[in-house]
């Protein structure tokens, strides 16, 4: 399927501030005493192809006290799979499977421009921005695909954050595993009928 160069310039996002963010970020400090601010902005459902739909997501690169900025992350009600594709910048995705008495899996892609990344059924997910520009990403997923970020805001985000130094684990968490790297796609499937 193929997207035509969405202008989202002429639509109106749904705005993630950091007052919807501060429950989950690593550095407390710079949650509790900054001012709210944009972090991120979803254009939904732009297109729709049979019970496909199609979404834009942009993070921008601000630094939130000590850790990247990044989406709030969920986990995908029922079994359903999801794409994403980056459109412009670098992304790096954080895929985790699991609850909070354990994480059975949990591994990071990083992705450039045109690459792409499936989201495995069962697994929650955050997109990260550490780079220094606009991080646009592109996604297909089912229309009856809802999410629940039940279990980030719980246990105040993924089991892992991306900060200045590097990876750190979410000691909110029992049973983590060590972090693992796996490459991207180098395009979106053709065929996208995993996702129906």
């Amino acid at each position: 399927m193929e997207i035509e160069n969405i202008d989202v310039t002429k639509i109106t996002p749904k705005i993630r501030t950091l007052n919807d963010m501060r429950e989950i970020l690593y550095d407390k400090d710079f949650a509790k005493n900054s001012p709210n601010m944009d972090l991120y902005y979803m254009y939904g459902d732009l297109v729709q192809d049979g019970n496909l739909k199609y979404s834009i997501t942009v993070v921008v690169p601000e630094l939130l006290g000590k850790e990247f900025n990044k989406t709030k992350g969920h986990i995908h009600i029922g079994d359903y799979k999801e794409t994403y594709t980056v459109l412009e910048g670098e992304a790096i995705y954080l895929m985790q499977k699991g609850d909070e008495e354990k994480i059975e899996d949990v591994y990071a892609v990083m992705a450039r421009k045109g690459e792409s990344i499936i989201i495995p059924s069962g697994y929650g997910h955050v997109t990260i921005n550490a780079g220094k520009e606009n991080l646009k990403t592109g996604d297909w997923r089912n229309i009856a695909c809802k999410q629940d970020y039940s279990l980030f805001e719980k246990l105040c985000g993924a089991c892992y954050y991306y900060t200045k130094q590097g990876w750190l684990k979410n000691e909110n968490y029992k049973n983590v595993p060590e972090l693992r790297f796996q490459e991207p796609l180098k395009s979106i499937p053709e065929d996208l009928s995993f996702l129906k």
